[in-house]
């Protein structure tokens, strides 16, 4: 069986736009971002260190892998988005 290739694109992961702060409430508590998914899709994804900083330590605190975190709190903001 052939393996499959991987192509990356030329996204050099510029915003599009403006930030904005986003508010207490907006976004799901780190707790619940441990909670586990039935499906999964693997992807390369490039993120800033701080962020990756961040999530590690918290999920050391919640006794969880930082993936799964960020998995769930990508899955929050698009169904957030999809209503």
């Amino acid at each position: 069986m052939k393996k499959k290739t991987v192509r990356y694109t030329d996204d050099k992961g510029e915003i599009i736009g403006e930030l904005r702060a986003i508010a207490k409430g907006e976004l799901p508590s780190l707790d619940q971002l441990v909670g586990k998914l039935h499906q999964k899709q693997k992807v390369t994804l490039a993120l800033d260190g701080e962020a990756i900083s961040f999530f590690k330590r918290e999920a050391s605190k919640r006794h969880t892998s930082y993936q799964r975190m960020i998995r769930n709190l990508v899955l929050a903001y698009a169904r957030q988005h999809t209503e």
